[in-house]
């Protein structure tokens, strides 16, 4: 009997023309979003201004900070009341305090000293801006001392600056990454394995049986969604299990907002596995497909390059990644301990996604073989 020649896989890919887009299109649009959004520069860092004087002198200082471009003066405060919420909800990465009287020190020449409060959670960029104020206050104090001694005949007392990291003093590592591993395993799991178990289905045939069955769409859902998401609390809680006896991580915040953000975040995940494998007739076509959501919704979480460091059109389009928000929520709870009165905005964007993403998984779904 002639053997006849088996299909290669390549060639099986590129039959089909959602694979061709999904392996030829998508790495280019990822590449052109990518090469603009991706930078581990450190620039514009938000930082809030307390200046009690709001005098020439305080303003000429305020002025030295924001003109290299690596700090932004978004608000200016008369005291320190509003300090601790802007670093709790994340709206502020720096506070620059200037002390009462400031003026009137410097003009007498007496020792002025200022204070640089920092949210030490991404514990890289922190350490990045207290380099930079440090030149900054270097270059500040040696115009100073040249200016004044040449005025007023005394050589004045340099400005010194103490910096200080709130949520994370000694700018470890660990406790943003950590948390942020966690998310994307998160992501991971709940992404992969329920995309691939419902296609898997497809191709050995078992689905059939529940084809004809009187069962409606959404119990379907339910009934194949439910055990990957206790699945991903169990592993949820095992990893957290090993971050504080391995690392010494522990939740601060509440644990049940915690597990309430990370119940929604994996909804989110399962609506858009259900996509995945409403669309894949295989399951090597269920994994692309599966990674090339994964890749972006890392990338431009914030997880590993800044968001506010992208550009404003790419910034827009994180704000319909879900795992942007969970970061949020996972940092505020777990390393900032802050409650749902912070946190709500993230939750709710996030609660928004995943009923979207549900829906549009019900309303596709088609009780068929496709």
């Amino acid at each position: 009997m002639e053997r006849l020649p088996a299909q290669g896989d390549a060639e099986a890919v590129f039959r089909d023309p959602r694979m061709r887009g999904v392996v030829l299109a998508m790495p280019l649009v990822q590449l052109t979003v990518f090469a603009f959004a991706l930078t581990t520069d450190v620039k514009n860092i938000r930082t809030a201004v307390v200046d009690p004087d709001n005098t020439p002198e305080s303003r000429e200082l305020i002025a030295e900070f924001v003109s290299g471009g690596y700090f932004g003066a978004a608000w200016t405060l008369r005291d320190d009341s509003r300090v601790r919420e802007l670093l709790d909800k994340g709206e502020a990465r720096m506070v620059l305090r200037l002390p009462a009287g400031f003026s009137g020190d410097m003009r007498s020449g007496r020792a002025a000293d200022i204070q640089l409060l920092a949210d030490g959670v991404l514990s890289n960029d922190t350490a990045i801006g207290f380099n930079y104020a440090s030149q900054i206050m270097s270059r500040y104090n040696g115009r100073l001392v040249k200016e004044r001694t040449a005025a007023m005949g005394i050589t004045p007392v340099p400005l010194k600056m103490e910096t200080r990291a709130w949520y994370n003093p000694n700018l470890e590592s660990k406790y943003y990454y950590v948390p942020g591993l966690i998310a994307a395993m998160l992501l991971v799991v709940g992404l992969v394995l329920t995309s691939l178990a419902i296609v898997r289905e497809k191709e050995i045939g078992t689905i059939e049986q529940v084809m004809v069955t009187p069962i409606r769409r959404i119990e379907f859902i339910i009934g194949k969604t439910l055990p990957f998401l206790l699945t991903g609390y169990f592993t949820m809680t095992v990893m957290f299990a090993i971050a504080a006896l391995v690392f010494g991580i522990r939740v601060h915040g509440s644990i049940l907002l915690l597990y309430l953000g990370a119940g929604v975040f994996m909804a989110g995940n399962l609506g858009l596995a259900l996509l995945v494998s409403v669309t894949a007739r295989t399951q090597q076509q269920a994994l692309l497909t599966a990674f090339f959501f994964i890749v972006p919704l890392v990338l431009l979480s914030g997880f590993i390059f800044p968001i506010r460091n992208m550009p404003e059109s790419v910034r827009f389009i994180t704000l319909f990644n879900p795992m942007r928000w969970f970061l949020e929520i996972m940092h505020g709870v777990v390393v900032k301990g802050v409650g749902l009165d912070v946190l709500w905005r993230p939750l709710l964007a996030q609660a928004t996604l995943a009923m979207v993403f549900l829906s549009v998984a019900v309303i596709r779904f088609r009780k068929t073989l496709g």
